[in-house]
């Protein structure tokens, strides 16, 4: 099983313990403010989604790890990797992306856990260039994405939803541990 120890997280596998608070947190509008649409997610829309981040780790090797505090357990969110498929002009690509609880944010939790997430794909899945997908607009998403050293690529529009996206990257020759 793949786990990764940062000094406050763990970030491993989803197991059924975490469907309940993944659920909560999809069900808090600011949390899915940037989101696709901004649409809150229910229980089974998150259950459907653990299971296709589950298999994505089964076919490709990553994914979305799920965050749990260190001190406490509790589940604070994800962040991973993923194929963005629904923006096919910037495949083949993974990205890196996260999703915390409101309770969660302001903490440099995003932050600890998505440089996990580049070490891991850079170092140990071997990838030689990641991407990172925030709508415009998205402060925070876009404070994570320069703490990791990743540089604007290009700026496009989500073909679903019609809103601006900011496709970021960082190549394995300009990456600092």
């Amino acid at each position: 099983m793949t786990e990764i120890r940062t000094p406050r997280l763990l970030l491993r596998r989803w197991d059924d313990d975490d469907l309940v608070p993944m659920a909560d947190i999809n069900a808090d509008p600011r949390v899915m403010h940037w989101v696709d649409d901004g649409a809150v997610h229910d229980l089974d829309h998150t259950a459907e989604a653990i299971e296709r981040w589950e298999e994505e780790w089964d076919e490709e090797g990553f994914g979305l790890f799920a965050v749990e505090l260190l001190a406490s357990g509790e589940l604070a969110g994800f962040t991973g990797l993923y194929v963005p498929d629904f923006l096919p002009e910037v495949g083949p690509a993974v990205a890196i992306g996260w999703r915390l609880g409101q309770q969660f944010w302001g903490q440099g939790y995003a932050s600890e856990a998505a440089q996990a997430t580049l070490e891991f794909a850079l170092q140990d899945r071997g990838l030689d260039h990641v991407i990172s997908i925030s709508r415009a607009g998205d402060t925070a998403s876009e404070n994570v994405i320069r703490k990791l050293g990743m540089v604007l690529e290009r700026e496009t529009t989500h073909p679903v939803h019609g809103h601006p996206l900011r496709v970021h990257a960082i190549d394995l020759t300009e990456y600092q541990a």
